[in-house]
């Protein structure tokens, strides 16, 4: 394999850990709190988790520890989307097996939980483990969506574990995944299992984290890549001054991304789909928002500027979730007439037959390529695929028909000229940084502590994150304690609640205490690559997010 001097370097990092997990592992104390309680539905949730539920918070320290030193083997998988760090998860759980018993096995199943149903699998040894060492991507075993749901694939699951004679699973991945942790948990105590199941906190969307995960893996990482590659595209608008950049990030059900990179960098605007939802604003009020600022700034002979847009932004704004809805339900109902429709004309004859008014109306107002985009094929569940709409183009289609619109009027006089960007694979497998390089190998170490600890159910947890490494605090959260009941897919389901921006929360209220000063002043701030090397405030710094949701 050709190595980049870059990678080179990153095979000599040596991630930093928590002192608690510093010391012998006969120096491990873990220590076991109160009995808890779900977030919330804790009657219908005991009902469920008969075996998980009530379980104490776990936290480490150093004292006399009893910790299981025998040959452990214990199976990892990563699931769903790739986010920077989660090798190291991977080399932290091995080098922790290792550290307890040098006979210890860490097998590591193919394609994400599929592997497991199927077993699928390689054995990682220390020369695989050690070429992933601080490196982005999940090709070390790959990855996949498959949920382990039904009562075959929960069976299948538990007989790979068993031929493998698993000590334990570690799942790697966001709320959906850790969800299925706490099933597949549950499910291996009910069938008198001693195998453990533990999960580790993933997802660049930011979108997995509470008063004790305070951020998921692979956040850090991407928003940085992200706000570098926008501060790159502003100095380059600032020196062309000619250009609206139109940029699109990663953040379906969360606007953490958008969020982050705007305090990095300091946009003319940036849209939170979580504030448009509660102030129920329109397509137009968006429209009339951004145009606001492009006359203002056209006035100042700006014309050009950078706009930030969450993935997700069309889910939350009312009519156009409405039109989603209302095509998702005919494209399941009538799916096999609609099928035989090539044309887009004929399609949309058909639609206009079976949408509301209202919802036709939008439907024939926005540009026609995102019409077409809405009627792709759906996802397993019979959703739009968001990531493929082109919401940059919408924006700009429609941003383009209402200045023309006043400049006809004279209310306009300015140059409009538009470029769409959309920034999402770039960041979900970079060189993690070195917090997250940090975190993940700290997470992965810490997951095997809770398997050395004979505990299930489990998420590992590394806390006081805007502290010095030394000082960060790990251990382990139940994983029902995350969990409420949500209706998903037409269904009741227990699922680990999502984090959405809080409109009350620090970080949002320091944005929207300085955005109209950005949207007409050139305020952009360039951040530059992520930094491997230098002084610890240079490269060691977590997000704002994290320092402003801390100071609280």
């Amino acid at each position: 394999m050709d190595l980049s001097y870059l990678q080179k370097a990153r095979y000599a990092y040596k991630p930093k850990l928590p002192a608690s997990l510093t010391v012998a592992l006969s120096e491990i104390k873990v220590e076991l709190g109160e009995a808890t309680s779900s977030l919330s539905d804790a009657e219908e949730l005991k009902t469920i988790f008969k075996h998980s539920f009530g379980k104490p918070i776990a936290v480490f320290s150093k004292g006399s520890g009893n910790l299981n030193t025998k040959p452990l083997t214990v199976g990892v998988i990563l699931s769903g989307g790739q986010a920077p760090g989660g090798h190291n998860v991977v080399a932290g759980i091995f080098d922790g097996l290792k550290k307890g018993n040098p006979e210890s096995r860490l097998i590591g199943f193919k394609g994400g939980p599929s592997g497991l149903i199927e077993n699928k699998f390689i054995e990682i040894t220390a020369s695989l483990v050690d070429e992933y060492r601080n490196t982005g991507g999940f090709d070390m075993i790959g990855s996949g969506r498959t949920k382990i749901e039904t009562p075959e694939q929960f069976a299948a699951s538990l007989e790979t574990a068993k031929v493998h004679n698993l000590s334990a699973v570690v799942i790697i991945g966001g709320d959906d995944s850790n969800t299925n942790a706490a099933m597949l948990a549950e499910y291996f105590l009910e069938k008198g299992s001693p195998i453990s199941v533990i999960g580790t906190p993933k997802t660049i969307d930011g979108d997995l984290k509470n008063e004790y995960i305070e951020t998921s893996f692979g956040f850090d990482t991407a928003v940085k890549t992200y706000s570098e590659l926008i501060g790159n595209i502003m100095r380059d608008s600032n020196s062309a001054k000619k250009y609206w950049h139109f940029i699109k990030l990663m953040g379906r059900a969360a606007s953490h991304i958008a969020l982050e990179v705007a305090l990095q960098t300091h946009p003319n605007i940036c849209l939170i789909s979580e504030e448009l939802e509660v102030k129920k604003l329109s397509l137009a009020n968006v429209i009339d928002q951004i145009c606001s600022a492009i006359v203002k700034r056209a006035q100042n002979k700006n014309n050009f500027g950078v706009i930030l847009i969450p993935e997700g932004l069309v889910e939350f704004i009312p009519e156009m979730k409405n039109l989603i809805r209302e095509l998702n339900d005919i494209m399941a109902a009538f799916k096999d007439d609609f099928v035989r429709i090539h044309s887009f004309e004929d399609q949309c004859d058909f639609l206009a037959k079976k949408l509301s008014p209202e919802s036709m109306a939008i439907f024939s107002n926005i540009p026609e390529e995102i019409s077409k985009q809405l009627l792709l094929d759906r996802d397993p569940h019979g959703n739009v695929q968001v990531s493929r709409i082109e919401t940059d183009k919408l924006l700009i289609g429609m941003v383009e028909k209402k200045l023309a619109a006043m400049k006809k009027q004279g209310s306009y006089t300015g140059i409009f000229s538009a470029v769409g960007h959309f920034f999402g694979y770039e960041g979900r497998s970079a060189f993690p940084s070195n917090f997250d390089a940090d975190y993940c190998y700290g997470l992965g170490f810490s997951a095997f502590v809770l398997i050395a600890s004979g505990l299930t159910g489990y998420i590992s947890s590394i806390r006081n994150l805007t502290a010095s490494a030394s000082e960060w605090i790990a251990g382990g959260i139940p994983l029902v304690m995350m969990m409420n009941l949500e209706k998903r897919h037409g269904k009741i389901k227990p699922v680990i609640k999502k984090a959405l921006v809080e409109l009350e929360g620090e970080p949002f209220k320091a944005f929207a205490a300085q955005r109209e000063k950005w949207a007409v002043e050139t305020s952009f701030v360039y951040p530059g690559a992520i930094q491997y090397f230098g002084p610890p405030e240079v490269c060691d710094q977590p997000t704002i997010t994290l320092k402003l949701e801390k100071s609280r």
